[in-house]
C-alpha cells in the first residue's frame, strides 16, 4: 500500500477519481509543526534556531499519520507546491521520521487532473531546501517582529495590538493617503463645449431624424495653442470665451478615421483576481482565496497562489479548440498568445490561475452561487486572452470657430469632437469590460456646422480616493510588499487588529488606533514600516529560494540593529505622550481632571485619577445630540462591540442599558413618543418594539 498525503481533506477526495485503490490518501489539515505561541521559540545564541512543536490541533492527526506510514512500502507526499507546501512537506518528513530507511517521494502538480497526477508521479522529486529555508526565514522574520514589538504597543499604547513587516507597511500606505485627503485644496476648473449639427440631409438619414445630428466637440485650442484640462480656471475666462464667441463660424477643418484594436487581458494571477473579484462581487481578498481554494482542490481551476502568467500548451491547445468550435475561427486569436510576467520574482514554473478544463462552461459544474461567480470569472479571463482583439472605427473631427473681435482682430478657437463605434466584438463577447460608443454623424472637410448652443461647465480638482480591497492589494504589488500568498491575510489582520475600517463606500480607512500606532512606528521604527526596505527584505526571501542566499545571516543583520533600537525605545517613549491628551474638564464624580484617553477601540474621556476612579465618557464628536428616552438622564452616543461594529447606546451604561443597531432621529414617533430610527434600507421606523410605524 502506497500512502499519499495532501493538506486537505477536500483534495484528497478529488485525487481519489484519479487514483488506483493501491494508494491510500490522507490529509495533514495544514501544517503539522509549528513555532509556539507562549514562547518566542527562535534560540537567538544558536543562530536563531527555532524551535518547533506539534500543536495540540495535530497531535491526533500526527499520530494517526505515523500508524499509517508505518504499514505503507512508500510515502508520497502531494501537498501545495508553493513555499507553505514545500515548508508542509518537510516538517512532515521530521514529524513521521522520514529518511532513507523509511522511503517518501514529493510530488508536485499546479492542476488536479488525471493527467497531472500521472505525470507528478513518473517524475517525483527531492524536497527543495532552499523554499523550505525562504518559508523558514519568514516565519522567523515575522516572529521577531511580532513578538518582539507588539509588547512595545502594548506598553507605550495598548494591550491586544500587534505589528507586523507586511501588515505594518500596508497601515501606512492607508495612514498616508488619509493625510493627502485631509491636506488637500481643491483647485476650480472650467470646460466648454459646443453643441452643432450637421446641415447635411444623408446625416439624417444615417444618424436618424430623432438625433437631429447633434454632437458635442470640447473646445481644445485657442489661438493655436492647446487648452489644457486645467487652464481655465475662472467663471470670468469662461465668460469671455463665450463672448468672443458670439456669432462665430463653425467649419470643419479636419476628419481622421481610423480604426483602433483592443487586446484582451492577461489570464489572472493571485492579486489580479483578488482585485477584479473585488470590483466585480464586492468579495473581500481572504473570501476569494477561500472560493478559490475550494474551486482548486475540487480539480475546477489550476493552483490559485500564483504570480505568474505561463500557460501550458495543453490549456492553449484546448481554449483553441473550444473558441474555434464555439464561436467560429475569426474569435480566435490566430495564435496561442502567451504572456510574459513582469515580476522578476514570479515563479515561472507554476501557471497563471486558469480553468483545467477549457471546454467546460461554468453552467455544466455543479457548485455554489459563490463557487460559480468565481469559476465563471476565472473562466471568462482565461478564454478571452486567446480569443481576437475587439475593433472599434474611431473618428477624430476637429472643427475651427473663426471670430472676428470689435478691434476687427481675428480670434481662432478650435474644437475637437471624438467618436467611436464597436465594429468587431472579439474577446468583448464573452468578457465585457467597459468602454464608451459616440457615433458622429458624417461630416466632410470644410463643412460648415449649424451652431446650437455653448455648454460650460465647472469642475473642481478631487482628492486621491482612499484605497479599497484592489486598490491596496494592487500598491502592495507595484511595491513588491509581500506575496501573492500574504496580501488577503495582510488585509484581513489589519482589519481585526482595528488599524483601518471600511466606510460606508467600502474603502479603507485609519482608526484612531491606526494614526497612533503608525505614528509611534514611523517616528522609532523607520524600517519596519518603510516600503524600500521592506520590498528589499522581500527581494532576499525570494534569493533565498532561489538558493542565491543564505537564510541565517539576513535574519542575523536586520535582527542585531533591531533590538538595539528596542531596547533604546522603551527607555525613551512615554505611554503618556501617546495616550492621553489634557483637557478643560472636570470628572463629575471625583473632581478630578478629565483627560482624553487612547484605548484599542478609540478615543474617550478618562478620570486622571485612574484605577481610583474609573469614570469614563464618549466624546463629543460621538455624541448625537439626543436623550435617552429610558432613563432620562443619559445621552444617546454613537459606540463600537469589539468587533468594531457601530450601535447607539446610552451614555449611562452599565446603569443604563438602551441601545439601537439602528441610527435614531432626533425627530418623535408621531404614534408612540418614541425615538424614530434609520434602518439599513434607508426606512424611517419607530425604535419601540411595540410600535409599527414607518415612513
Amino acid at each position: 500500500m502506497r500512502l499519499l498525503i495532501v493538506e486537505s481533506p477536500t483534495k484528497g477526495l478529488t485525487l481519489k477519481r484519479f487514483l488506483s485503490q493501491d494508494y491510500k490518501i490522507l490529509s495533514s489539515y495544514g501544517h503539522i509543526r509549528d513555532l509556539p505561541k507562549s514562547e518566542l521559540g527562535i534560540d537567538i545564541e544558536q543562530d536563531f534556531k527555532p524551535k518547533y512543536i506539534i500543536p495540540l490541533k495535530a497531535r491526533k492527526t500526527v499520530n494517526f499519520l505515523k500508524k499509517e506510514a508505518q504499514k505503507a512500502s512508500l510515502i508520497i507526499l502531494a501537498v501545495d507546491s508553493d513555499r507553505e507546501g514545500e515548508a508542509i512537506a518537510w516538517h512532515l518528513t521530521k514529524a513521521l521520521g522520514l529518511d532513507e530507511k523509511k522511503p517518501y517521494q514529493r510530488i508536485v502538480f499546479h492542476e488536479i487532473t488525471k493527467s497531472a497526477i500521472e505525470e507528478a508521479i513518473k517524475n517525483p522529486r527531492e524536497i527543495n531546501k532552499n523554499l523550505v529555508d525562504a518559508q523558514q526565514a519568514r516565519r522567523i522574520l515575522d516572529r521577531i517582529v511580532g513578538y518582539k514589538l507588539s509588547p512595545f504597543l502594548w506598553k507605550k499604547i495598548s494591550r491586544g495590538l500587534s505589528a507586523g513587516r507586511v501588515q505594518s507597511v500596508a497601515v501606512r500606505l492607508v495612514v498616508e493617503r488619509e493625510r493627502e485627503i485631509e491636506k488637500f485644496i481643491p483647485q476650480e476648473y472650467w470646460e466648454i463645449a459646443a453643441l452643432l449639427q450637421s446641415r447635411r440631409t444623408d446625416a439624417e438619414q444615417i444618424c436618424g431624424t430623432d438625433a437631429k445630428n447633434e454632437f458635442l466637440a470640447k473646445l481644445i485650442k485657442k489661438d493655436g495653442k492647446h487648452v489644457s484640462k486645467f487652464g481655465i480656471k475662472t467663471k470670468e475666462e469662461i465668460d469671455e470665451i463665450v463672448k468672443d464667441l458670439e456669432g462665430a463660424e463653425y467649419k470643419v477643418i479636419n476628419v481622421a478615421k481610423k480604426e483602433i484594436k483592443r487586446n484582451p487581458l492577461p489570464p489572472f494571477t493571485t492579486s489580479t483576481l483578488q482585485q477584479e473579484s473585488w470590483k466585480r462581487f464586492k468579495f473581500p481578498a481572504k473570501f476569494t482565496m477561500r472560493i478559490a481554494q475550494q474551486l482548486y482542490e475540487r480539480g475546477f481551476i489550476s493552483y490559485h497562489r500564483s504570480d505568474s502568467l505561463n500557460l501550458s500548451d495543453q490549456s492553449l491547445f484546448g481554449a483553441k479548440k473550444f473558441i474555434c468550435a464555439k464561436y467560429g475561427k475569426n474569435y480566435w486569436a490566430g495564435y496561442l498568445r502567451k504572456y510574459k510576467t513582469k515580476s522578476k520574482t514570479a515563479q515561472e514554473a507554476h501557471e497563471a490561475i486558469r480553468p483545467t478544463y477549457p471546454n467546460k462552461l461554468p453552467e455544466m459544474l455543479k457548485m455554489d452561487n459563490q463557487q460559480l461567480k468565481l469559476y465563471q470569472l476565472i473562466w471568462q479571463r482565461f478564454i478571452a486572452c486567446q480569443m481576437s482583439q475587439a475593433s472599434f472605427d474611431s473618428t477624430k473631427v476637429e472643427i475651427e470657430a473663426k471670430v472676428k473681435s470689435q478691434k476687427s482682430k481675428v480670434k481662432n478657437y478650435d474644437f475637437q469632437a471624438n467618436g467611436s463605434v464597436l465594429k468587431f466584438d472579439g474577446f468583448l463577447k464573452i468578457y465585457p469590460i467597459k468602454y464608451e460608443e459616440t457615433e458622429l454623424p458624417p461630416l466632410e472637410k470644410h463643412e460648415i456646422l449649424e451652431f446650437l448652443k455653448l455648454i460650460p461647465s465647472q469642475h473642481f480638482t478631487q482628492p486621491p480616493s482612499r484605497y479599497t480591497e484592489a486598490s491596496l492589494i494592487k500598491i502592495l504589488e507595484e511595491n513588491g510588499i509581500g506575496r501573492p500568498s500574504t496580501f488577503a491575510p495582510t488585509l484581513s489582520t489589519i482589519q481585526e487588529r482595528n488599524y483601518i475600517e471600511k466606510n460606508e463606500q467600502k474603502r479603507f480607512q485609519p482608526t484612531e488606533i491606526g494614526f497612533a500606532v503608525n505614528n509611534l512606528l514611523v517616528a522609532h521604527f523607520p524600517k519596519i514600516v518603510d516600503i524600500g526596505f521592506t520590498a528589499e527584505m522581500e527581494t532576499k526571501l525570494d534569493k533565498i529560494a532561489q538558493g542565491e542566499e543564505k537564510w541565517t545571516p539576513i535574519i542575523k543583520e536586520f535582527y542585531s540593529g533591531f533590538e538595539e533600537n528596542l531596547q533604546k525605545k522603551y527607555q525613551e517613549v512615554s505611554k503618556k505622550d501617546i495616550t492621553e491628551k489634557p483637557t478643560g474638564k472636570i470628572c463629575p464624580k471625583c473632581k478630578s481632571p478629565l483627560l482624553i484617553r487612547l484605548g484599542r477601540f478609540g478615543q474617550f474621556y478618562a478620570c486622571s485619577k485612574f484605577p481610583k476612579c474609573r469614570h469614563t465618557e464618549s466624546l463629543e464628536k460621538n455624541d448625537l445630540g439626543i436623550k435617552c428616552p429610558k432613563c432620562q438622564k443619559g445621552k444617546i452616543v454613537e459606540k463600537r462591540t469589539k468587533k468594531r461594529k457601530i450601535f447607539y447606546g446610552c451614555s449611562s451604561w452599565p446603569k443604563c442599558d438602551f441601545a439601537l443597531w439602528d441610527k435614531p432621529f432626533k425627530t418623535k414617533c408621531p404614534k408612540c413618543d418614541s425615538l424614530l430610527r434609520e434602518t439599513k434600507r434607508k426606512q424611517t421606523k419607530c425604535s419601540s418594539k411595540e410600535c409599527d410605524y414607518t415612513r
